[in-house]
C-alpha cells in the first residue's frame, strides 16, 4: 500500500464517529504519522482543501492519485474500519486535512 509503513515509532491520530483525535498534533519533520480508525466506517485522511487535497504537494488529488506519487498527503482512497494509514511527514509548516468521505472532520499537523 502506497505510503503505508509500521512506524517504530509515530504519532497517532484516530477516527472515530467524532471525528479526529487529537486535532493538532506537532511533530518534527521526518516524523510518521499513524491515522487509525476507529470508526464503525471507511474515512479517507487526506490534505486540505476539499476536495482537492492539493496543499501540501502541490498537486490535485487526481494528479497525484493517479500517478501514484509517494508524496502526497492523501491515502487516495478509503481507509476501512479497523485498519490504518501512515504517512512520513517532510515538509515544515502546519498542515490542515480532513476526510475526504465527511469534509467536516478535519485537524492539523504541525510540523517543525
Amino acid at each position: 500500500e502506497r505510503n503505508s509503513v509500521t512506524p517504530e515509532i509515530g504519532k497517532e491520530i484516530t477516527y472515530t464517529d467524532s471525528g479526529f483525535s487529537p486535532s493538532k498534533i506537532n511533530i518534527k519533520a521526518g516524523d510518521i504519522v499513524v491515522f487509525k480508525n476507529k470508526s464503525p466506517r471507511s474515512f479517507w485522511p487526506a490534505s486540505a482543501i476539499h476536495p482537492a487535497h492539493a496543499v501540501y504537494d502541490g498537486t490535485t488529488l487526481s494528479e497525484h492519485c493517479k500517478n501514484g506519487a509517494k508524496t502526497p498527503f492523501d491515502a487516495c482512497k478509503e481507509v476501512a474500519p479497523g485498519s490504518e494509514w501512515s504517512f512520513k511527514f517532510d515538509k515544515t509548516g502546519a498542515w490542515n486535512y480532513h476526510d475526504h468521505l465527511s469534509a467536516s472532520y478535519y485537524g492539523t499537523v504541525v510540523v517543525e
